[in-house]
């Protein structure tokens, strides 16, 4: 348990930040998993949207300090090169 005051506060804020950052990795997962069903079924107007409401989905959590920068820069990279190769 924690002893001090600031120990204390910081264990709250840990609660909280892992059960966001649990909240918008379960999203990015689900949005990637949708990405990858589209791309596989060759439908490009369903690959483009469900591929910019992933791109969105990472901004955001790059945003929020989730998701790395470059991992973020990365997982654009792989949907446009799908989107655009369709």
């Amino acid at each position: 348990m924690a002893n001090t005051k600031s120990a204390i506060k910081a264990a709250r804020k840990t609660v909280r930040l892992t059960a966001r950052n649990k909240a918008v990795k379960t999203r990015i997962k689900t949005l990637h998993k949708k990405f990858e069903a589209a791309v596989a079924s060759g439908d490009k107007e369903a690959a483009r949207s469900a591929g910019s409401a992933y791109a969105s989905a990472m901004d955001r959590a790059t945003k929020s300090g989730v998701i790395h920068r470059n991992a973020a820069s990365r997982a654009k990279s792989h949907v446009s090169k799908h989107v655009l190769a369709k």
